[in-house]
């Protein structure tokens, strides 16, 4: 690639070249050339305002059109920062015919985003995934090159959409590059290209292309500091008036230049550059519509398109460069700018630009203005746009003279943002209205999402005790609401005294919450009452709102109920797919990961958990994927891959740390180390009432065997007594079969390893099984019934072999080879088919061989269609079939 293309124009004065771009631009015709032999790819340009990305953009369209990849363009627009879905409806308006080919749920997203069809998105990244399969369906008729520039100007609902694509591009056959300035649009996981400034030599060469004389070029290039559009502009400025000086920094004297420029245009000119600077879209019909209630007429654009300031066609005006729009706006004085927002909205017919102006305009509380900025919140909302609408709600309530009313757009501005990912905001604008207000009926509406914003900051503690506090003020289903939240957040506070108040205010109010209940008796060791009624709790239907299965989903987790657990997690898993809810799909992948470990499924958990991290991360749920690490690190504590269990574990959050220490203990207890093991569950299983639930119990037996291998008696005293009580009142086989097997540890009974067996065969959890299979082999063996020990230790070597459990394989083997087999002891742990493939692909394999078409795959694994072929291209080899017909013959266990 040579190092010398045309890239940018300047009106009159022709067209430059560009220099110093070889790097560049050889990793753009790289990207486009990846993209026609059928693989995707994405890039940010990073850089200072005038460094040259629209024209590398530029050059990109140029290799792009020569090769015939079909170009989609973009540019941010700092005036439509603030407007929902603005960049996305000025990218996809040319292909809006394609929408009929996406699955419905994407096509009625972008169909609200572009304003076809009204219906309500539900979740803000569904959008996302339809801008994806439809950039991969129009692949399908060749290459496409997507190109956005100034990034950092794209309003969030459009960025939010457009890198959750980027970043789940495979195998479509389209490229992406994403121009942004060195600050603002974060881009984690996108490869970043950083233009340079330019070197005197290139700098030197670009200014005799301008006709500067050689006199003028050292000046122009010390004061340039080598951004190529610095040297532009002053060259251009020196080689006109020699004696002209420009102020200290780069980008004050660019825009100084602009200003001046800008300046010295007769007076109904700048006024509309103002208009155009202000409108933003550069739509040229709206601009003169304002401009007539100004006395502008197109005639007033002549003098800045005659010195290149602006660019005019037949429907649009555009700014040479955005910086000249910024000098048009910001040298405007207040009244002007007020003046011109105010005709611009009266001239709109969109009633979403309508209200992008209005708040622009007014300077003192209207309520009718706040009303017209509430209607543009819920149309923003129903698209999916949680930030534009929390900013409109915002904009109304300053504008609201009523005091109430006032504060209630603050707590839906607030909700919103919180629904946006915005946390942070969210916390400001709920301590607004707080601070608005002294009203016990508006505190109590306002406590839900105060609370929502203190415990995703991680407060629960206190988010808990708001909302009981407030409960008494608000109506009576809003105040049930409030307590059963309340609950939940206090359980995971740790905090037992708030759930038994809670449980008792509920009562109260006449509403007996056999979930709550339950979790109070929990919290009071009273398991006898507690675990039936979270039992209760625990069923829920297809007919159940999404709440009750919810809260039975979380009662069937804190009882152990796998089964059930399992069907709820995996049913929110399908409904979250189904509906496009991509911001709710991690949570549920990672309670079903939990769930496929307990079933010994462990591949399909880390599937589950590899899939959730892709979607956290392209989502900004950083402390989830977090969380989620204790999902690998228990299967590799289990498989005896210290490195990476201890890896994994260090990362966990507080609210992790009950899983990350287990699975510690439990690679400790297969090293032998039963006393690092014990003192490290006595540390992390404290006196909260999470002690309570399946998962910290499950942990409070491993405690009994850590203890009863060291032969401390004491130790293990307390553990066990809890345990036992709380497996008796538990309808579950696998937890009284471990209550079992513990009593046997301390006792040394055999009627309790032989009542373990008995329970476990009943079925569920089958690591537990086998340690409780290989205690009782050891038992056996010591007791010199060998060929007993043998049958037992054989089971119990045949499931860890299973699980890859190598570490407690290898002591099975080490208690056969005692009790005289020898036929085991050469084997290597059983590798299974499915080991071959990678997360995606099993995810991928699963689906196809129960008879999905690649569509349907795509669209429940948020995927384009030609990226399952490509999955599936290289798990058949994996597998040993060559086709789907061969693949749904395969047992895929």
């Amino acid at each position: 690639m040579a190092s010398l293309l045309v890239a940018a124009s300047r009106g009159s004065e022709g067209t430059y070249v560009l220099y110093g771009r070889s790097t560049e631009l050889a990793a753009l015709e790289d990207l486009i050339a990846t993209a026609r032999r059928g693989h995707s790819g994405a890039l940010v340009l990073r850089g200072e305002a005038g460094i040259g990305k629209t024209a590398l953009l530029d050059c990109a369209v140029e290799v792009a059109s020569a090769s015939g990849v079909r170009v989609l363009r973009v540019t941010g627009i700092e005036p439509e920062a603030d407007l929902a879905f603005g960049g996305l409806v000025q990218l996809l308006w040319p292909v809006q015919d394609r929408l009929d080919a996406l699955p419905e749920l994407q096509a009625d997203a972008l169909r609200s985003v572009l304003g076809i069809s009204r219906t309500r998105t539900q979740d803000r990244f569904l959008t996302g995934l339809a801008v994806l399969t439809l950039l991969a369906d129009l692949a399908e008729q060749g290459p496409v090159l997507c190109l956005v520039d100034d990034a950092q100007w794209l309003d969030q609902a459009t960025a939010e959409a457009l890198l959750f694509a980027a970043r789940r591009l495979a195998a479509e056959q389209v490229a992406m590059v994403f121009a942004t300035r060195a600050e603002g649009f974060a881009a984690p996981g996108l490869t970043e290209l950083r233009p340079s400034r330019l070197g005197t030599g290139d700098a030197a060469r670009l200014l005799a292309h301008l006709g500067l004389p050689p006199a003028l070029r050292d000046q122009v290039i010390a004061e340039s500091a080598g951004n190529p559009l610095a040297l532009i502009e002053f060259g251009a400025a020196r080689r006109d008036d020699p004696s002209k000086f420009t102020p200290v920094t780069v980008a004050d004297r660019v825009l100084s230049s602009y200003r001046a420029q800008i300046g010295a245009l007769p007076e109904k000119t700048r006024l509309a550059l103002l208009v155009a600077a202000a409108e933003g879209r550069g739509d040229l019909p709206l601009q003169m519509k304002a401009g007539r209630m100004l006395d502008l007429g197109l005639e007033d654009l002549e003098d800045a398109e005659r010195v290149g300031l602006i660019q005019v066609t037949e429907s649009t005006v555009a700014f040479r460069h955005p910086l000249i729009g910024t000098a048009a706006y910001q040298g405007a004085v207040l009244a002007r700018r007020i003046a011109v927002h105010q005709a611009l909205a009266d001239a709109a017919e969109d009633p979403d630009c309508r209200a992008r102006h209005l708040p622009l305009a007014t300077m003192s509380p209207d309520d009718a203005v706040a009303a017209e900025l509430v209607a543009a919140a819920d149309r923003a909302a129903d698209r999916s746009a949680y930030a534009a609408a929390a900013l409109l709600h915002q904009q109304a309530a300053r504008l609201t003279s009523d005091h109430r009313a006032q504060t209630r757009r603050l707590g839906d501005a607030a909700a919103l943002a919180l629904n946006a990912g915005h946390t942070g905001q969210a916390a400001d604008l709920a301590e607004q209205a707080e601070r608005s207000t002294d009203e016990p009926k508006d505190l109590a509406w306002l406590a839900p999402v105060r609370a929502a914003v203190m415990f995703e900051l991680g407060d629960q503690l206190e988010a808990a005790r708001l909302l009981l506090e407030r409960a008494s003020s608000a109506d009576p289903e809003p105040s049930r609401d409030m307590l059963r939240t309340g609950a939940t957040y206090a359980w995971f506070a740790g905090d037992a005294d708030l759930v038994r108040e809670t449980a008792c205010r509920l009562q109260g109010l006449g509403e007996a919450d056999p979930m709550v209940e339950g979790m109070a008796h929990l919290a009071d060791e009273d398991y006898a009452c507690g675990i039936p009624l979270l039992e209760r709790a625990s069923t829920a239907g297809p007919a159940d709102g999404d709440m009750a299965r919810a809260r039975a989903l979380h009662s069937a987790i804190l009882v152990g109920d796998d089964v059930t657990a399992m069907k709820l997690a995996a049913a929110e898993v399908a409904r979250c797919r189904a509906q496009g809810l991509i911001g709710a799909l991690p949570q549920a992948l990672h309670l079903l990961a939990e769930r496929q470990v307990q079933a010994g499924a462990h591949r399909d958990a880390e599937a589950s958990v590899a899939e959730a991290v892709e979607i956290a991360r392209d989502t900004g749920l950083r402390q989830r994927v977090a969380w989620l690490n204790g999902v690998p690190a228990r299967i590799a504590a289990i498989e005896g891959d210290e490195l990476r269990c201890r890896s994994l574990a260090e990362d966990a959050p507080d609210v992790g740390k009950v899983a990350s220490e287990s699975a510690l203990s439990l690679l400790e207890l297969a090293q032998g180390d039963y006393e690092a093991a014990l003192s490290r569950l006595e540390a992390a299983i404290g006196p909260g009432p999470q002690r309570h639930m399946a998962m910290t119990m499950a942990a409070v037996a491993d405690q009994v065997e850590a203890a009863a291998r060291l032969g401390d008696r004491k130790r293990a005293k307390g553990p066990m007594r809890a345990f036992d009580a709380w497996a008796q009142a538990s309808s579950q086989p696998w937890t009284r079969a471990v209550a079992h097997r513990c009593r046997a540890l301390i006792g040394g009974q055999e009627e309790d390893y032989a009542e373990a067996i008995h329970l476990h065969e009943q079925g569920g959890r089958p690591f537990e099984r086998a340690r409780t299979e290989l205690l009782y082999g050891e038992w056996l063996r010591r007791a010199r019934r060998r060929s007993d020990a043998r049958a037992v230790l054989r089971s119990a070597l045949g499931i860890f072999e299973q699980l890859r459990a190598a570490p407690w394989a290898e002591r099975v083997r080490a208690e056969l080879r005692a009790a005289g087999d020898t036929t085991t002891t050469a084997k290597a742990t059983a590798k299974n088919v499915l080991d071959r493939l990678t997360p995606q692909e099993l995810q991928v394999v699963r689906l196809a061989a129960d008879g999905n078409s690649s569509r349907e795959i795509a669209a429940q694994l948020f995927l384009s269609r030609r990226t399952v072929e490509h999955h599936l291209y290289k798990a058949y080899p994996k597998l040993g079939v060559g086709s789907r017909r061969e693949l749904a013959r395969l047992k895929l266990t």
